[in-house]
């Protein structure tokens, strides 16, 4: 039988020790960068500014996120004062957020 028996392992020498501390470490000092970056610099894809929109609108699953800049903005606002239902005065928030007030 070509398979019976195992060798024995062999044991880790310094070296190896340290190799695998060094890459533990690292990988543990970039997860914490990512998780630092992420905390200070969350983005700005969810903030309503500068001509654009995001509204966060309630669903029965969840939540959905729209983003509108520009022209597509402007309409979605318009459209939005005209209204008065719960989602239009969502969106009437963010469009002042934005700078986009009912003319």
């Amino acid at each position: 039988m070509p398979f019976a028996s195992i060798p024995a392992a062999e044991r880790a020498t310094g070296r190896d020790r340290r190799l695998v501390v060094a890459v533990i470490a690292a990988i543990v000092l970039v997860l914490a960068g990512v998780a630092t970056w992420a905390a200070v610099r969350p983005g700005s894809y969810d903030v309503s500014r500068n001509g654009c929109i995001s509204v966060n609108l309630p669903g029965p699953m969840g939540g959905n996120i729209v983003h509108q800049c520009g022209s597509a903005a402007r309409n979605t606002c318009h459209q939005a004062y005209a209204a008065s239902d719960q989602t239009s005065r969502l969106y009437q928030v963010q469009c002042r957020l934005a700078g986009i007030n009912p003319s």
